[in-house]
C-alpha cells in the first residue's frame, strides 16, 4: 500500500510549504497540505485497485469525513451502501441483466464483462442520493451539491490514507433491478459506485485541470469594460 502522508504529498508534488499571498503575508502550512492533497488526487480505475482496502475502522473514519459535507437544512440527502465480497455476485447479476434489458442482443462476452465490474475493487460502495420529500424542502440541486461534497470528502480521505479510489457509473445505476437490490425508497437514486483499494499502477500524469481564469469571472466587469 502507498503510505503517503499529506507532508509527503507536498514534497512529491513540489508544492511549497508556504505560498506567498502578499509582501507581508504568507498562507498557513495547512493550506499547502490541502493544496497538495487535492492537486495530487487522481481518479483510479477499479481495474488498477487491488487488496488491501480500508479496514472497518478506516471506513468509519472516511464516512465521518463524508458526513462533514455542507448540508442545507441538515437533511443528510445521501447515503452509502456497502457491497461486501459475499454479496458481489448479486450486484454482478444486476449489471448483467440490466445490460440484457437494454440490449437483448448483447454477446456472452459483453454480459460477462458487465458481471466482472462488480468484482474489481476491494471496497465497493453504492452512493445514493435522497431527493424525495423532506422538511425543509431543500431543492434537489442543492442536495446533489451536498452529495458531491460528501463524495469528494470521502475521496480525499482515501487519498490521504494512501489508497486509490475511483467513481464508476452507467445505465445500470438507474435500472429497476438496481433499485430492488439496494432497497431504494421513493425519491432515492443510485448515482454511482465508489471503488477503493491499493493502487497497483498509477497514471503517468494527472488530467489537465482548468486554469483559475477559465472558471472565474466578476459580475459587472464585462459591462465596465464596454464603457471604458
Amino acid at each position: 500500500m502507498i503510505n503517503a502522508t499529506p507532508t509527503d504529498l507536498i514534497r512529491s508534488s513540489g508544492a511549497p510549504g508556504r505560498g506567498n499571498v502578499g509582501p507581508d503575508r504568507q498562507e498557513p502550512e495547512s493550506f499547502a497540505v490541502a493544496q497538495a492533497l487535492i492537486g495530487s488526487r487522481q481518479n483510479i480505475s477499479p481495474r488498477r485497485l487491488i487488496a488491501p482496502g480500508p479496514t472497518a475502522a478506516q471506513l468509519e473514519d472516511l464516512l465521518a469525513l463524508a458526513g462533514a459535507a455542507p448540508d442545507h437544512g441538515l437533511l443528510t440527502p445521501w447515503r452509502f451502501i456497502l457491497v461486501p465480497e459475499a454479496q458481489r455476485h448479486r450486484l454482478a447479476e444486476v449489471f448483467a441483466l440490466a445490460l440484457v434489458d437494454r440490449d437483448p442482443g448483447a454477446t456472452t462476452g459483453q454480459i460477462e464483462a458487465a458481471r466482472e465490474k462488480a468484482h474489481r475493487s476491494p471496497l465497493l460502495l453504492v452512493a445514493v442520493a435522497c431527493l424525495g420529500p423532506r422538511e425543509p424542502d431543500t431543492p434537489a440541486l442543492e442536495r446533489m451539491i451536498s452529495m458531491g461534497a460528501a463524495i469528494q470528502n470521502f475521496l480525499l480521505g482515501t487519498h490521504a490514507m494512501g489508497f486509490g479510489a475511483g467513481l464508476t457509473s452507467g445505465q445500470a445505476m438507474s435500472s429497476p433491478r438496481m433499485r430492488d437490490l439496494c432497497g431504494l425508497a421513493d425519491g432515492e437514486v443510485a448515482v454511482c459506485c465508489v471503488n477503493v483499494g491499493t493502487v497497483a499502477k498509477r497514471k503517468a500524469g494527472s488530467r489537465l485541470r482548468p486554469a483559475p481564469q477559465e472558471i472565474f469571472s466578476e459580475l459587472g466587469a464585462e459591462s465596465a469594460q464596454r464603457h471604458v
